[in-house]
């Protein structure tokens, strides 16, 4: 048995700049504070993130296959591995992420559903935290997407 997390949110620009910003390196480091990110945007390739101010020795490291990858309206993500500074993680989890982009009145609807959380009390904590890094993911997209039209709006 494993649970899930969704979250949905609809954001004012194009699903062609919200897909964008999920397989942009410059942007997945901006809305997501990565300090490194390196993408294979295509069906089969790699995604990979750290987190950390020494290159060298990392805090965090994620890594990721894109299963699917069709522009602009779904990816998903599978075959993670997982690096942290503090240890690996105590279970084993088979996660996948997709990535759902539609239009919508206002601008796009993205919609992520990461599931493969164990239901094992082993793994409530990281599952709490992620069900909050998803917030602030969407939050961090948020304001990259509102700088990039402010931007915009100034050179115009």
């Amino acid at each position: 048995m494993t649970r899930k997390h969704e979250h949905e949110e609809v954001f004012g620009a194009s699903p062609e700049e919200v897909f964008a910003l999920l397989h942009t390196p410059s942007a997945i480091r901006e809305w997501w504070g990565a300090s490194r990110a390196i993408v294979n945007p295509a069906p089969g390739g790699t995604w990979a993130a750290a987190w950390g101010e020494n290159e060298d020795l990392p805090d965090y490291i994620t890594t990721a296959v894109m299963r699917v990858f069709d522009p602009p309206m779904r990816i998903v993500f599978g075959d993670y591995s997982y690096f942290a500074g503090n240890g690996p993680l105590p279970f084993d989890a088979p996660f996948v992420t997709e990535f759902s982009v539609a239009p919508h009145p206002e601008g796009t609807t993205l919609r992520v559903v990461q599931d493969g959380f164990p239901a094992d009390p082993e793994a409530d904590a990281f599952y709490d935290a992620c069900g909050q890094g998803w917030r602030d993911t969407f939050k961090g997209i948020r304001n990259y997407l509102e700088r990039r039209a402010a931007v915009e709006a100034d050179t115009s």
